[in-house]
């Protein structure tokens, strides 16, 4: 397995990354039951110095159940039944889980609602309360 280049230009050491193949589930008959073809590709993230720490937090968060106790980010593959492309699939993917860490996180800009929907907010409001008045009883 060679090296997994990111698009920033850096690279997952191929020592690092493990794979196994396992029999697919879903349907397929007598294929998906003989071939092992869905792809679980493995990477140590916690003892890797391919990425920097602040990314390898923010790795975490972004991957979510797919880091498990020991820090290895795990992603599968059965998009095919080939597990060559299963493999290239689990690399693309987790290549695009890690470019993701890198790329900064929008800032949310708190907006303020415009005096036109402010006004017609009240407006709504007066009107409903008005057409519930007008159902109360009058009792003398």
């Amino acid at each position: 397995m060679d090296d997994l280049t990111l698009e920033n230009g850096l690279s997952i050491p191929a020592r690092e990354l493990s794979w196994t193949a396992v029999t697919a589930g879903g349907p397929g008959g007598q294929h998906v039951n003989k071939v092992a073809t869905k792809v679980q590709l493995r990477w140590d993230m916690a003892n890797s110095e391919a990425i920097p720490r602040w990314a390898r937090v923010r790795l975490v968060a972004i991957a979510g159940r797919r880091v498990d106790a020991d820090g290895c980010v795990q992603v599968s593959s059965t998009l095919t039944r080939s597990q060559d492309r299963n493999i290239k699939d689990a690399r693309a993917r987790l290549a695009a889980l890690v470019s993701e860490a890198f790329s900064p996180p929008k800032i949310r800009r708190p907006t303020k609602p415009t005096r036109g929907s402010k006004r017609r907010r009240l407006d709504d409001k007066r009107k409903h309360s008005q057409k519930k008045q007008g159902r109360r009883g009058h009792f003398d």
